[in-house]
Parts: C-alpha cells; structure tokens; sequence
C-alpha cells in the first residue's frame, strides 16, 4: 500500500507506526511536496516475543518557561549518559526554545507573523516561571548558575544532542503556530504524535514537562 501526506512529520510517524504494528516499511520518500511510504502488510503474529524490558525515556516539553525547559535538558542528558534512548517532544509552547536566535526569510501570513514577534526567537529569551521580575529575577539566575558552574540551557541542548538525544518538534504545533523548519536550531527532528507514542511504548518513563 502507497500512502501519501503533506505532513513533514508523517516521515517519522510511518515508521513508529510500523515498528509498532509490525508491517514492514519498503520505502519512505519525499516526491516534491508530498511524503510518500510504501508499506507492506505483514500477517499477524501473536506468538511473537516481546521485548521483556524497555529502558527508554521519553519527555513530552509543553511548557516555554526557562526554568521547566532546563529541568528537563538535565533530565534528558542524565539518561542519556546512563546509556539509555530518550526522545524529547516539543509541541506549543516548548516549540520556543528551539527556534533560531536570527529571524528567517520566510513568507508567513499576517497571524503567523503577528506568532513569531510575540513568541520568544530561541533559548536565551525563555523567561523564568515564577520570580521574573520583569526579567531580573531571569538575569539573576543565569548568573548564578554560570557562578556555580552550572551547564546553560544553550550547552545542555548541544551535549543532549551530541549524546544522542533525539528532538522531535511537533510538526501540528508548528502548522498551528507558523513557525517554518527553516526557523529551527539545527538537528531538530520533525515528527507528529505518532512518531512520540512510538518511542512512548519503548519507554519504561514518559514525562510531561
């Protein structure tokens, strides 16, 4: 069977979704604008062995503030420096931290223009959840932490992506609130919730950031 989307996310979630399902994936391109897979329908399987164990992790990054972002980069390197998968989805708001600093040359509508000058242009303008004073309390805790040799958000998310972690943004988000792939940090993933529930079921932790 021949499945074709317009979705950039669909690329990934094919697969999740075979891997899940157990047919068999022949091929997943891009024709144009289209996102085109060819799957194989595989005869069912029940006596098949299942995986005893899944020690991947997997967090789910809603929120946009400074502070829930860093927790869960820290989270994010500590398992994968204990060896294991983890896959990071960002989807609304959490979308900010991984747009880049410059703004791109792309054509949006009047809305989504009027999106991206409200929202925060990369991690160095998440705000604090609490305490940010208007941006000092934000000021305040970069300093600390770069007195206490505490990582940046900016370092967390290069070691987390040079350790492996996968970053997914959700390609509905994205659509929802104009921003382009083109205005993402390089290494980001694009995937929709398909893709997220597939790395979901091959995760002994799932968090909700």
């Amino acid at each position: 069977m021949e499945v074709s989307a317009s979705d950039p996310g669909f690329a990934r979630d094919i697969g999740a979704w075979c891997r899940r399902t157990g047919h068999t994936l022949l091929s997943n391109e891009r024709r144009d604008n289209d996102y085109v897979a060819l799957v194989k329908k595989s005869s069912p399987s029940p006596s098949a062995p299942q995986k005893e164990s899944a020690e991947g992790k997997t967090l789910i990054v809603f929120s946009g503030d400074l502070d829930k972002v860093l927790a869960s980069f820290i989270i994010a390197n500590g398992a994968a420096a204990m060896g294991r998968p983890v896959t990071m989805f960002f989807t609304f708001w959490g979308l900010n931290a991984l747009r880049k600093e410059e703004k791109q040359a792309v054509k949006k509508t009047l809305v989504e223009s009027m999106f991206g000058v409200m929202l925060p242009r990369g991690s160095k303008k998440l705000k604090l959840s609490k305490m940010n004073m208007g941006g000092m309390g934000t000021a305040m805790m970069k300093k600390i932490m770069n007195d206490k040799n505490v990582d940046s958000l900016e370092t967390l998310i290069k070691k987390a992506m040079k350790a492996g972690v996968r970053i997914v943004a959700c390609t509905m988000s994205m659509d929802v609130m104009g921003i382009r792939p083109e205005e993402l940090i390089d290494g980001v993933e694009l995937g929709g919730v398909g893709a997220y529930l597939g790395d979901a079921e091959e995760s002994n932790v799932n968090l909700f950031i």
